[in-house]
């Protein structure tokens, strides 16, 4: 049987849309969307393509997000099958994109495409919020739309966002949140010398590591009933001049929070520097919020998506925070109700990623029924 959500993955999945290039994925959609009544606003900031379509003159918003962009591939030679040739094997769709997130983006259109055709004078607004600038930097793609949003004073009140949420099936996790993603590049100054004379220098490494040792241990939080305990992690230190007889004389050490909503960057800041200061370190901290921790916990949106997915799979779905951050993070704040619905997500990111040919269509129909109960009732 046919299926327009396969043959719309496989279009999109031919377009080489690694981040930030778009290479004609939005224009694709664009004009299946026009084609029902949506209304488009390009929105291009610097290199990055984005867009926002909605039909409908009232009610609440329905936001479905995405991102056309995709990773880098790597060297095509590691692939089975070419990645940006999408190939149909044992009822696997390979190609980059497959599962994050043009499978999503396809279930997302031809569900919408479908509800319209049953319901064309539906209750409510629907949107599309799509950009090509998630797997990157993620600097002039949601967030600058969002913020163009509030200049017109828009405000979805739901949004799904077409991440690949699911873990062994499609829809049997919804992702009602995440944490939050706080990052720094500590510099600890200490005074260049000579190994053999230390009374004469002052080693930055050795002057940071209880430090360090005590922030590894902190506990931050206990978590609550959605999050897990807040997280510490170091991912790089670096110090020294390369010579093995060189007290350095700065050591710079980058580590990284993931919080969870029982506490703030800015708490996580003070208690960061209260340790630092109790040590007695001359430092300096170059903070960067990639996103506030958000939650989904209940709401019309929530129980929409969980009633979806039983009807249509059978699963009694999971709601879960766990994994990284996701441009949820720049909607949320908008006091929007976000949840992230998609595909397995066990290759994403990686060489051969796929998706199962039959789950684009169990998501399409999940999108369509959340249409239905959250504006036809």
């Amino acid at each position: 049987m046919h299926s327009a959500t396969l043959e719309l993955t496989k279009q999109l999945i031919s377009r080489s849309s690694v981040t930030p290039d778009d290479k004609g994925c939005q224009q694709l959609m664009v004009e299946r969307l026009e084609a029902i009544g949506f209304v488009v606003e390009h929105l291009r900031f610097d290199d990055v393509d984005n867009f926002w379509a909605v039909r409908g003159q009232s009610g609440p918003i329905l936001c479905f997000a995405g991102h056309t962009d995709v990773v880098p591939t790597g060297p095509e030679s590691d692939w089975t099958h070419l990645p940006f040739e999408p190939t149909e094997q044992d009822g696997q769709l390979y190609g980059r994109g497959a599962a994050d997130m043009k499978g999503s983006l396809a279930a997302m259109v031809v569900a919408v495409e479908q509800f319209v055709a049953e319901h064309p004078n539906h209750s409510g607004r629907i949107a599309f919020l799509i950009t090509s600038d998630e797997e990157g930097i993620a600097s002039n793609g949601t967030v600058k739309v969002v913020e163009w949003l509030q200049e017109q004073g828009i405000t979805p009140e739901y949004c799904l966002v077409g991440e690949p949420s699911s873990t062994t099936r499609c829809g049997d996790v919804i992702k009602n949140g995440r944490r939050g993603s706080l990052g720094c590049i500590m510099r600890v100054k200490g005074k260049q010398g000579h190994v053999a004379y230390p009374h004469l220098a002052s080693n930055p490494i050795h002057s940071a590591a209880p430090a360090l040792t005590e922030l590894v241990a902190e506990v931050w939080d206990a978590g609550n009933e959605f999050f897990p305990a807040t997280s510490f992690q170091i991912s790089n230190i670096n110090g020294g001049t390369g010579a093995t007889n060189v007290i350095p004389g700065e050591l710079q050490v980058t580590f990284n929070f993931r919080f969870s909503t029982a506490l703030t960057d800015q708490i996580l800041r003070e208690r960061t520097e209260a340790i630092l200061d109790r040590h007695g370190l001359d430092y300096e901290l170059d903070w960067k919020l990639s996103g506030q921790a958000f939650l989904t916990a209940e709401g019309a949106l929530v129980e929409a998506a969980v009633a979806s997915i039983l009807e249509i799979t059978g699963i009694e779905t999971e709601l879960s925070t766990a994994g990284g951050t996701s441009d949820g993070r720049f909607i949320a704040p908008m006091g929007t109700q976000v949840v992230e619905i998609g595909p397995v997500n066990a290759t994403i990111h990686q060489v051969d990623e796929n998706v199962n040919i039959a789950d684009l269509d169990i998501l399409t129909s999940i999108y369509q029924r959340l249409l239905a109960k959250l504006f036809t009732q």
